[in-house]
């Protein structure tokens, strides 16, 4: 017996969008990754499912060498704005690293990561919408995490 995946409708589109942002509330990644996929196979361009697709392969980041990080990186650069693609860029940067310090990985290979996002954030807040100050929120947190340990705040340098 072989197995095949079930195609959903592209009608349930909006309650499956709606089943993996709860998923990702509930802390249950693969849930949204599977639910997204369903969504993606319909609608191979639905931005609200690449958004959360996304979103719940940086929800896996264990720090791990597997961890799904040009996955993620590729999902992201499917969506149509720029903003959101430098944005959603310097997250997963941002997501890796939190991962593999928590991991104890070297610091060594944490620092890129943490510069990367700060400056994709710099570019992203360039471009940003009017009224929209996530980019730099997110510059903050990097900064705010960086600054929780000094031998980070000296390996990551400066970065406008």
């Amino acid at each position: 017996m072989v197995l095949v995946l079930k195609r959903i409708s592209r009608d349930a589109i909006p309650g499956a969008i709606e089943k993996a942002q709860i998923y990702r509330y509930l802390n249950e990644p693969a849930e949204a990754e599977s639910i997204c996929r369903d969504i993606l196979n319909v609608d191979i361009k639905n931005q609200q499912a690449i958004r959360l697709l996304g979103l719940a392969l940086t929800e896996k980041f264990t720090g791990a060498e597997t961890d799904e990080f040009q996955e993620a990186d590729r999902t992201f650069q499917a969506l149509s704005d720029d903003y959101e693609k430098l944005y959603y860029a310097g997250l997963v940067r941002e997501r890796r690293a939190r991962a593999e310090l928590h991991a104890g990985r070297r610091l060594d290979m944490v620092t890129p990561l943490l510069r990367e996002a700060l400056q994709l954030y710099t570019q992203a807040e360039k471009i940003r919408p009017t009224g929209n100050d996530e980019a730099i929120l997110r510059w903050n947190r990097c900064v705010r995490l960086i600054q929780s340990r000094p031998e980070l705040e000296w390996m990551v340098g400066d970065v406008r």
